[in-house]
């Protein structure tokens, strides 16, 4: 090949990367990361030809904003750097890596509190919700990824999260819900931080519940109440919860993810031992309690907001969809643990069972109570990196009333400490762990992952709706809404009834 062709070829290489130089262009199509990340897959690791691989950069671009690039003159090449990440931020995930984040971004205590919702539900009624919740869900999360390609291509972004999405759907949709675009926005973030934050609620119950079995099984002259253990949890929650950087928190969680899974191992260990017949177990609970199934199910399965990050950091990211895409075959492999778990647990235990299948496991059994402290160890590192999402949708915004950067780092440390306490408090007033799950489920869980999902497609697709899409949207989001009345109503209603008694 020619000298001039080869230099035509790497032009057109480069030129995505030029063109988000150009002060001009305001909307990409490519993100603007370490030059490397943006070579051929087959090429990654090699070294770059300095005289093939340079880069002109004419004068009508010398003005672009220095804490987004600088150039760099060297002898051999001049490099373009990113002063806010390190390119290793910028490195795509594999398939099977994606995987691994989305098994362990959607198995959480949940997980454990399957048992319980098939008590509510029933045998046979629990085994059958389960498939049809996991399709409805999995569903919701396809609407939302296919709905952000969309909005991507309208705005020309490389990446939308889920309130992106719905602020450019609106903007970009019928001219009605043009106003309306930014309230969309806030409440997406909204129903996110309470989401959030009602996990990291019930992550105090969890291991605050769990840790007094261990201490009342060893050393039974301990007589605290479980809101002093909650306290307890919480002094060791706010050393964690004042680390600024996720990247810090990686090892913190490595650790909760391996100590989750052996937990989980050993716990099918116990409940797959001496199973009772199936008859012995109603098929349908209650109509009363039938809600309460919804909203713990609704709860273990809303990992909504993890498809977006997932999909962008992939190195393909067009097989995260289709019918043997990794987020179907994840989210099977999630549905199966999670039915595996509720209905031999269930099985297991009977109307005995409780919120938490761990606190079923024999006392007397060391090996039961290992399980028990591998847990609670495991829930206070999730707890920290539950607790990093709603700080970085509410900081940026408070962090404006500050001026100097010692008063803007006083006022992070105090606000994070502040809300630890709130999880703290909020917590304490509602101790019950299945019921506490049930309610952040229904309430806030099934807007997300149910109600938003196939209004956003709706909107997007506006007037090009067809009958069939129209119907089955419509029929989601009544289900929607009917759970999150009735999930909610069920849940306060039990609370009470519990507080009462």
């Amino acid at each position: 090949m020619s000298q001039g062709s080869q230099e035509s070829l790497d032009s057109q290489e480069k030129q995505p990367l030029l063109q988000q130089l150009s002060p001009e262009r305001t909307r990409v199509t490519e993100p603007l990361v370490c030059f490397s990340i943006n070579l051929p897959e087959a090429l990654e690791g090699q070294p770059i030809d300095s005289d093939n691989q340079h880069i002109e950069a004419s004068h009508n671009n010398s003005n672009i904003d220095d804490e987004e690039a600088i150039f760099s003159n060297d002898t051999s090449e001049r490099k373009i750097m990113l002063l806010q990440e390190p390119p290793q931020a910028h490195r795509p995930i594999s398939n099977c890596e994606t995987m691994v984040h989305l098994l362990k971004g959607n198995i959480g205590t949940g997980i454990f509190a399957m048992p319980d919702a098939f008590k509510n539900a029933g045998l046979l009624v629990g085994s059958i919700g389960v498939p049809i919740m996991a399709v409805i869900c999995v569903h919701c999360m396809h609407i939302l990824v296919k709905c952000a390609a969309v909005m991507k291509k309208r705005k020309g972004d490389h990446f939308m999260d889920y309130a992106d999405v719905v602020e450019t759907a609106c903007q970009t949709g019928p001219a009605k819900m043009i106003p309306y675009s930014n309230f969309a926005r806030k409440l997406i973030n909204l129903f996110l931080c309470i989401t959030q934050f009602g996990f990291c609620c019930v992550y105090i119950v969890f291991a605050a519940t769990n840790f007094e079995q261990v201490v009342a099984h060893y050393v039974p002259t301990v007589t605290l109440s479980i809101r002093s253990y909650m306290a307890i949890m919480t002094v060791f929650l706010i050393p964690l919860c004042l680390i600024r950087k996720l990247k810090y928190l990686s090892p913190v969680s490595l650790l909760a993810n391996i100590l989750q899974t052996s937990s989980l191992i050993l716990i099918f260990y116990y409940i797959l031992q001496d199973l009772p017949n199936v008859s012995s177990r109603p098929a349908f609970g209650s109509w009363k309690t039938l809600p309460l199934y919804f909203g713990t199910a609704v709860f273990a399965f809303e990992g909504i907001s993890l498809v977006l990050p997932l999909q962008k950091d992939m190195r393909t990211p067009k097989q995260f969809e289709g019918l043997t895409g990794v987020l179907n075959t994840g989210m099977v492999t999630v549905s199966a643990l999670y039915f595996a778990v509720g209905f031999y647990g269930y099985l297991k235990y009977g109307e005995v069972i409780k919120g938490s299948i761990t606190l079923n496991l024999p006392s007397e059994d060391l090996l039961a109570q290992l399980v028990k402290l591998m847990m609670v160890l495991a829930i206070l590192g999730s707890y920290a990196v539950q607790f990093y999402v709603p700080m970085e949708i509410i900081w940026p915004t408070l962090s404006a009333y500050f001026q100097s950067s010692r008063s803007k780092l006083i006022a992070e440390y105090t606000f994070r400490t502040v809300l630890v306490i709130v999880t703290f408090c909020l917590a304490a007033a509602i101790p019950k762990l299945d019921l506490f799950i049930s309610l952040v489920g229904a309430f806030s869980s099934s807007f997300l992952a149910l109600v938003f999902p196939p209004v956003l497609e709706l909107i997007t697709f506006w007037p090009n709706v067809g009958r069939w899409t129209l119907a089955k949207n419509s029929l989601i989001i009544v289900f929607g809404i009917i759970g999150f009345l009735a999930g909610t109503y069920a849940s306060v209603e039990s609370l009470v009834d519990a507080f009462s008694t």
